[in-house]
């Protein structure tokens, strides 16, 4: 189900603890790395996933080449993707069963989508997660 309501998205927020990052960067100007780190520093466990740093730590974690590689319980998948890559995130999500797939801003691919929402995963598409995080929970 595509998630759209203020109060099914704060909840999404309340019960996660770990966010798998896919197209994390390591460089610190880059909007993914700002947003991983302001979660990380409203107390969720980030998992930085991005095949170009593979191996390396970028926000203390040990980053994965693919969310096939992270090999512990997601509560939600955050995507910083371009909307064609977003599929090969949907195959990996619903193959490790994750509950939410979150498409930041721009990130909307429709066939993908709903693929994922037949296999029962709530999406949130089109939206910024830290933006949503600091109006929905305060900051």
């Amino acid at each position: 189900m595509t998630v759209e309501k203020d109060k099914e998205i704060k909840r999404i927020l309340q019960q996660a603890g770990t966010i798998a990052v896919i197209g994390l960067s390591a460089r610190k100007e880059r909007d993914s790395y700002r947003v991983a780190m302001y979660l990380r520093e409203h107390g969720y466990r980030i998992i930085p996933v991005n095949p170009t740093y593979q191996g390396q730590e970028v926000l203390g974690e040990k980053v994965r080449g693919s969310l096939q590689e992270v090999d512990e319980p997601v509560d939600i998948v955050n995507v910083f993707r371009k909307p064609e890559g977003v599929p090969e995130v949907a195959e990996a999500a619903i193959r490790k069963k994750v509950p939410v797939v979150w498409l930041q801003l721009g990130v909307v691919n429709r066939r993908a989508i709903k693929k994922m929402e037949k296999h029962g995963i709530k999406v949130v598409v089109d939206r910024c997660i830290k933006v949503e995080h600091a109006r929905l929970l305060g900051d």
